[in-house]
Parts: structure tokens; sequence; C-alpha cells
């Protein structure tokens, strides 16, 4: 990042950017602190703001719905529709109670508020602990910083030592991973047939075993046309399941256009991630989302976990089922390593890896 000049004043972003970064107060801390303007650092340019304002619908579009209580046939032919056609669809009766979806929200939130001194104990960019706090994963890569802070908690294949995780979402958080794990697994046996395979082929990838939970918070943005919550970008992995409160802010790019995730209590959204799209041979699409920065006085919090191949250092292409002269495969074979490393070397911009490895 360079020095800029603006109206004669010189702006080193880097040295900015470090400054904020070796405050450990977060995003959180800023808004504490009273400003009515957001830093420098976080605006956005132009074209990504410009983008920001809603158009004019023909017709309202709402992500599909899926009672997974019903017969299992409809059940895989539903979610292999919605994965084709949207790549995110919500999910109700999942068997995960809602008291404990609701319990999640309130110790994540009770987490980001508590004391600055506290929180800054957590913050590290490396997650050698297995757990972290941080703000904006990509922020020394960005063009611009996003308006929110993130506890990110490494859930498998083993769980951090229960000391390192915070007290006040610990019990919280080992539930959670229980009850996710148990439907990554079953979500992952729709999936699959829904491709025509066998139930096991996606969790044989070893995808169920290295998950990743993020525990984003995003206060009040006292400026929220000038920047984001999340940028724009697609998902690294091979799935992804999240709870969102009540706030809403989550946005899915379909056919060209921007269309809102709106929250429905006690139930989680799912989205395909690059990963499956390209194990599908495209059958199935990771699609562009964002979250716009908050304007509510009310923090918005959301929670996802994140599943990734555990073999690192292990092919990854199309499934071999899924091609054939008729419809050869689209992408060429990687290490799922060199992946992960182009991805957390980058900013959270668009729909790019993919593109990358395509044939």
């Amino acid at each position: 990042m360079a020095t800029t000049v603006d109206s004669g004043n010189q702006y080193d972003r880097a040295e900015e950017v470090k400054r904020f970064d070796d405050s450990k107060i977060g995003v959180k801390g800023l808004v504490d602190s009273g400003l009515t303007t957001i830093p420098r650092i976080f605006l956005h340019p132009p074209e990504t703001l410009s983008d920001l304002k809603p158009k004019p619908k023909p017709k309202s579009v709402a992500i599909p719905t899926i009672d997974l209580s019903g017969p299992r046939s409809t059940v895989v032919e539903q979610v292999a529709a919605a994965s084709r056609s949207f790549g995110f669809f919500q999910i109700v009766n999942h068997g995960i109670p809602v008291q404990l979806l609701d319990r999640m929200i309130a110790s994540i939130r009770a987490f980001h508020e508590l004391p600055t001194d506290v929180k800054a104990r957590f913050y590290r960019r490396d997650a050698g602990t297995g757990v972290s706090f941080i703000s904006n994963v990509d922020l020394f890569h960005s063009k611009a910083a996003s308006w929110r802070d993130t506890l990110q908690i490494r859930l498998g294949p083993t769980l951090p030592e229960l000391e390192h995780i915070p007290e006040v979402c610990r019990d919280e958080v080992v539930q959670w991973n229980l009850h996710s794990t148990t439907l990554g697994e079953q979500l992952m046996g729709l999936l699959s047939e829904g491709l025509g395979l066998d139930k096991d082929t996606i969790k044989n990838t070893t995808c169920l075993d290295a998950r990743v939970m993020v525990g984003h918070y995003y206060p009040c943005c006292p400026q929220p046309d000038l920047t984001v919550g999340i940028a724009s970008h697609t998902d690294p992995g091979v799935l992804t399941l999240l709870l969102q409160d009540h706030t809403g802010g989550l946005q899915i790019k379909h056919e060209g256009e921007w269309v809102d995730v709106k929250p429905v209590h006690g139930a989680l959204v799912i989205n395909i991630a690059d990963i499956l799209q390209i194990m599908s041979n495209d059958e199935y699409k990771s699609v562009e989302h964002r979250v716009l920065a908050n304007p509510s006085e009310e923090a918005r919090v959301s929670i996802a976990v994140f599943f990734n191949p555990s073999a690192r250092e292990a092919l990854y292409g199309p499934f071999a089922e899924l091609t054939s002269p008729e419809k050869p495969a689209h992408y060429r074979q990687f290490i799922y390593n060199d992946y992960m490393r182009r991805f957390f070397t980058k900013e959270l911009d668009g729909k790019t890896l993919t593109n990358f490895y395509k044939l």
C-alpha cells in the first residue's frame, strides 16, 4: 500500500492500517470512542459504493427455504435445485434447538461487547491457539477495510484447549460444534445424492474434518453508505453454514442483481463454496455474497461454520463420475494448500479463484 496525497496532506494507508491493527480495539472500539465519521482506511472506492444503492426490482426474489424433515427424495431434489440455481438456501427443522441458536447469538454478542482490554488478549493474526479476535482477515491486502470484527475459533479436527476459548461463549461453542458437525454431515449426504453420487462422496474428501467458526460483529456504522460490512466474495471451502440474527444485511448475487437474504428465526443459511463448485464440475454454484454496513443502533451478529478439506496436500478437481467425453472437466486439478495460500494473500474481492483453475 503506497503513500497517497490528498489535498496537500500526506496519507500513508499502510501506516494507518498498522496503527489500527496494533491498537487491538477493532471497529467496536472505534465506535465506543464516539467517532462520527469513519477513518479513511474504511472508505470503499466509488465503483463499490455505487453498487450499494438498491435498484427497482420488477419482482421479489427470495432464496429457497427447505424443510429437512420432509421425505428424503424430496429434500435431495430441493437441495440440489437450490444449489444449482441460487447457490444458497435456508433450512428449517434441521435438528439444532432454536434455544441453542439464540444462546449462540447472545454469547458471541457478549464476547464482542466485553471491555476492550479483555478482548485485546485474544487479538492476534496467527491462529496458533485456535482462537483469535481480529478485525478484517484481509486487512493488509484489501484496498479498503470493512466495518466488522470477528472472533475466529477452529472447531475441527479438534477443538482448541477449552481455556483458550473465551469463557463468555465457551459452553455454547462446544454444543454448537457438536450440532453443526452432525448437520454438516447430513447436508453433504443430501448434496452428494443430488449429484447422483454415493451419499458419502463429499464427506470422503475430508471436508467434514477441518471446520472453522467465525462470529462476526457489525456495530452501528456512522456512514454506512461509504463502506461495507463484508465486501463481495465467494467462500473458498466446500460448504458454509450460517446463523444470522434478525437484523439483516446479507445479500447474494443472483442473475446479476443483489438479493436480500431475509433472516428467518430458527432457520440456518447454507451456501455452496468454491471447492464444491469445482468438485461438482459446475453443477453447483458458489455465488458472490456480501454484507452491507450496519446503519442500525443495534449491532448485527452472525456466526458461520466453514467446512474445509483437512487433506491439504491432496489433489482436488471435478469428481471423475461427473466428467465424460460429452461433459469434460471444467477445471484442472490442484493442491488445496495452494488454493488457500492464494485466497489468504489477496483481498476478499469477487469470484476470482475458481476462474484461475478453469481449463
